[in-house]
């Protein structure tokens, strides 16, 4: 069966890709057009998910590169990869609201596992997960990520990362083994 999943191809995004991957990340995360897809974060945040400062920053880091994912020369997906030492932290996920739930982001997900242990040589991967979003933590947890329960807060009052809805939010460290 063919999926967008199988037509993907990856690269590392340029200072060209920055316009394109801030309005990428933005449909899946906030707004009525973040709806269409499952990973929306319009019920508990307002405001910006990330800006062409914070794209343009990952993209020019030495330890941490921003992975691009195409399908027919459109970008549909990416994620922040970064060296932190003996593991790799991934971030800054985003699928095109429209493809979720066709495998691309189980696309992305394993690329991403097999750059960082190719790349690095690391043991495991981390992220972090608002910890109210029940449906995307048992997503990870379906792929191997295990709940740490350690928590950190979320930057109320730093409006780059978005304005909350709610008093509650704080991020879970999620962690894999890579094999």
């Amino acid at each position: 069966m063919d999926t967008p999943a199988t037509g993907l191809t990856f690269r590392d995004a340029t200072d060209a890709d920055v316009d394109a991957l801030v309005a990428l990340v933005e449909s899946a995360y906030r707004g009525d057009s973040s709806r269409a897809g499952w990973t929306t974060e319009a019920d508990i945040l307002d405001g910006q998910r990330t800006d062409p400062e914070g794209v343009l920053e990952v993209i020019k880091s030495p330890d941490s590169q921003l992975l691009t994912a195409e399908l027919d020369g459109r970008l549909v997906a990416c994620c922040q990869l970064e060296h932190r030492g003996d593991h790799a932290y991934f971030g800054m996920f985003a699928v095109s609201p429209a493809l979720q739930g066709g495998g691309v982001g189980k696309a992305v997900l394993a690329e991403a596992e097999r750059r960082c242990r190719q790349t690095w040589g690391v043991g495991e991967m981390h992220m972090t997960v608002i910890s109210v979003r029940a449906d995307l933590i048992a997503w990870y947890e379906r792929r191997g990520y295990r709940r740490t329960g350690r928590t950190s807060p979320f930057p109320y009052g730093d409006e780059r990362f978005g304005i909350p809805l709610r008093a509650d939010l704080e991020f879970e460290l999620l962690v894999k083994k890579l094999g």
